[in-house]
């Protein structure tokens, strides 16, 4: 397949997601003025206070379809991002960051606090135990795949599964004893939304991505060589033991933090990781950041799709997120099996 330059790529992320950036601004079930809201939203970037729209259109611009247009971008971003490290650890484009049960982990301790604490308490500590459950949940797998000789990539994908199903089987328990409404509120979170965006989550989001991407990127070169085995990259001097344990505690900081913050959003780091990697290559000096404004891109066109098409209800987002990333894994396994070598 005919590879594209990384900087031209770029570019097309950017404008694509500078035009969704636009739509999401204005369009809702109370359509805005375009250069209006633009510029409502550069007095408040500038501190001042806007007069181009009514006070009541500045605060759904300003409190509501920015602030999920930012936390889309943040979690896309950092969902994409993890994908991308965890297909290079285990050397396997068809991986996803949830793949040691990350996702099950912060799901489970989600889904306990909404079942078992009163409605005023979940709602704040259920992000909380979503992120210490998926922190958990791959410390415990990590420490499965532990073996004298060191980490075996096998047994901590199958440790991932056998917690993942167990995790699983915990929560069906807990929808089956639970009441009516707080099934409705379970079944809604593992859904995903990105209705709840704060100013709380942008800036732990924000702080999160920042620092996950810059030691990513150090660590993209270690990446490249470990795509080659791990006995090649050993004789290249790095530590694959330490890149190890670094980077999947790393994923599982960033996955618990986006699953936090807008509950369960499958297919984003797994279907723009590889996508961008048959645009542009397998480097992944490039590959990771352009991963994080492919996956920005994905989420916010879901979140506005989901806000706009069943007016003025909405979707929630993890399903348009999977609408759109099934049928793309499916093409990814046909395109994997047509391989001469049958992988």
């Amino acid at each position: 397949m005919k590879r594209f330059s990384v900087i031209w790529v770029a570019l097309i992320f950017c404008s694509a997601l500078l035009c969704v950036a636009v739509l999401s601004i204005v369009t809702g079930p109370m359509p805005l003025p375009t250069l209006a809201s633009l510029q409502t939203v550069w007095d408040a970037a500038l501190g001042q206070e806007g007069t181009a729209l009514a006070r009541y259109e500045q605060t759904v611009v300003l409190q509501l379809r920015l602030p999920r247009f930012l936390l889309a971008v943040l979690v896309g971003g950092l969902l994409a991002q993890c994908g991308v490290v965890m297909q290079g650890l285990f050397r396997n484009p068809l991986a996803d960051p949830g793949i040691t049960g990350v996702s099950t982990g912060a799901a489970l301790g989600a889904v306990a606090c909404i079942a078992l604490l009163p409605p005023m308490m979940a709602v704040w500590i259920t992000p909380i135990a979503a992120f210490v459950g998926g922190l958990l949940a791959t410390l415990l797998v990590y420490r499965f795949a532990r073996t004298p000789q060191g980490t075996s990539i096998s047994m901590l994908l199958l440790s991932g599964v056998a917690l993942s199903a167990f995790g699983g089987a915990v929560i069906g328990f807990l929808n089956y004893s639970a009441s009516d409404r707080v099934l409705r509120d379970i079944t809604l979170w593992q859904m995903g939304s990105l209705a709840g965006a704060s100013a709380t989550y942008i800036l732990l989001s924000t702080i999160t991505l920042l620092i996950l991407a810059m030691f990513f990127q150090r660590h993209a070169a270690a990446l490249n060589a470990l795509a080659l085995g791990e006995a090649e990259a050993r004789y290249l001097g790095i530590d694959v033991e330490k890149l190890k344990l670094f980077l999947i505690v790393l994923s599982a900081i960033g996955v618990g933090i986006a699953v936090a913050a807008a509950g369960i959003i499958g297919f984003v780091g797994l279907v723009m990781p590889h996508a961008v990697r048959l645009l542009t290559g397998p480097d992944h000096r490039s590959l990771l950041p352009l991963s994080a404004l492919a996956g920005a891109l994905l989420l916010a066109c879901a979140d506005l799709f989901a806000r706009t098409q069943v007016s003025p209800a909405e979707l929630p987002v993890g399903l348009v997120t999977t609408l759109l990333g099934a049928p793309f894994f499916l093409s990814l396994l046909l395109r994997q099996r047509s391989k001469p070598d049958g992988v």
